[in-house]
Formats: C-alpha cells, sequence, structure tokens
C-alpha cells in the first residue's frame, strides 16, 4: 500500500503594531512522496530551501529579554579578562615561574615525558601570564624586543611539548636549551 503524507504549514504575518494579523495567513502544503519500507523521508535540497526561504520570508518576533541569564552574565562569557595582577606581582612571581619551567630538566633527563609536558605547561603558563603582565606596563618603544623574545620562548615551548610528546631526544635538548637562553635573555632585560 503506497500513501502520501501531506503536511500544512501557516506562518501569520505581523501587523503594524507587532499584533499577529489573521487576514494575512501565508499556507503551503509539503507532499512527500510514498515511502517504500524506510522509516527516513526523503527530502531534497530544493525542498529545504523553499521551505527555508517560506519561513525566513515571514516576520519572526525577536524577544529582547534573554530566557536564562541576564545579558551582563552572557557578554561576560565572551569577555576577554585581563588578568588579576599587577606589574609588581608579576615581576615577584616572574624568577619563580622561570625557575620552574628551567626544572623541568630533571624530568625530561628521566625521560618522564607525560610528567615533563604537564609540568611544562603548568610553569609556561604561568610565566606566560608574567612577562605578558610585565611587557603591558613597559613603554611602547621597549615592547618589540620583548615581544619578539616572548614569541620565541613560547613557541618553543610549544615546540618542546611536541617534541615530548614524539619522544624525540635530540630535538628536546635542543629546544631546551634555546628555552634556557631566551628565558635568560628575558630576566636579564626585565
Amino acid at each position: 500500500m503506497t500513501t502520501t503524507n501531506s503536511y500544512m504549514l501557516a506562518c501569520s504575518c505581523l501587523g503594524k503594531h507587532g499584533h499577529p494579523n489573521e487576514n494575512h495567513t501565508k499556507e503551503t502544503r509539503i507532499t512527500t512522496p510514498p515511502q517504500s519500507h524506510s522509516k527516513h523521508t526523503h527530502v531534497t535540497r530544493r525542498k529545504l530551501a523553499s521551505l527555508s526561504l517560506l519561513l525566513l520570508s515571514s516576520p519572526i518576533p525577536i524577544h529582547t529579554q534573554p530566557a536564562f541569564a541576564t545579558e551582563s552574565s552572557i557578554l561576560d562569557m565572551f569577555r576577554m579578562t585581563v588578568p588579576d595582577q599587577t606589574v609588581e606581582e608579576a615581576e615577584n612571581g616572574i624568577r619563580e615561574h622561570a625557575t620552574s619551567l628551567v626544572q623541568v630538566k630533571e624530568l625530561l633527563e628521566l625521560e618522564s615525558w607525560k610528567e615533563a609536558q604537564k609540568e611544562l605547561r603548568k610553569s609556561a603558563s604561568y610565566l606566560k601570564q608574567d612577562i605578558y603582565t610585565i611587557l603591558q606596563g613597559k613603554p611602547v618603544t621597549e615592547r618589540a624586543q620583548l615581544r619578539n623574545l616572548y614569541s620565541r620562548l613560547f613557541n618553543g615551548v610549544t615546540g618542546l611539548d611536541y617534541a615530548a610528546r614524539d619522544k624525540d631526544v635530540p630535538r628536546v635538548w635542543k629546544l631546551y636549551e634555546d628555552i634556557v637562553v631566551t628565558v635568560e635573555d628575558i630576566l636579564s632585560r626585565l
């Protein structure tokens, strides 16, 4: 037995004052082809396009109030935040965080790759925040050199992380030495 399914969509138009106007109702019938034993309805791109055009052409009321959250909390989710750290705090913590980054050497010597990666990521994130905060407090003329060193340092950290993951021992030691030199250069300029 073959049957044809017919669906009717009704979209009402809004009047001048935003209220539904029953005099202008659009109705569209969508007829699907007879189905065989499949439970899924065959929908072509053309049918989807005409249906979406119909739905988009009718005015849809938009509510200005968010449903479950306040407007400010929604904006806060997407806002970039400045670290809650002063330049003085960053200057006091930078040597400690730089030391912990350099101390990853012990884990690399033991070839404890996973632990080395974890410690590297943790210490690098603190150091990155410190350097960034200090960099923002510097005069514009000094920032370009520090930005280059900052970029070189954290590109090296990323490379070391990948080398540790791949257990590429020669590359690990080359990147580690570059990181140590860059950290010393940054600390001497601050």
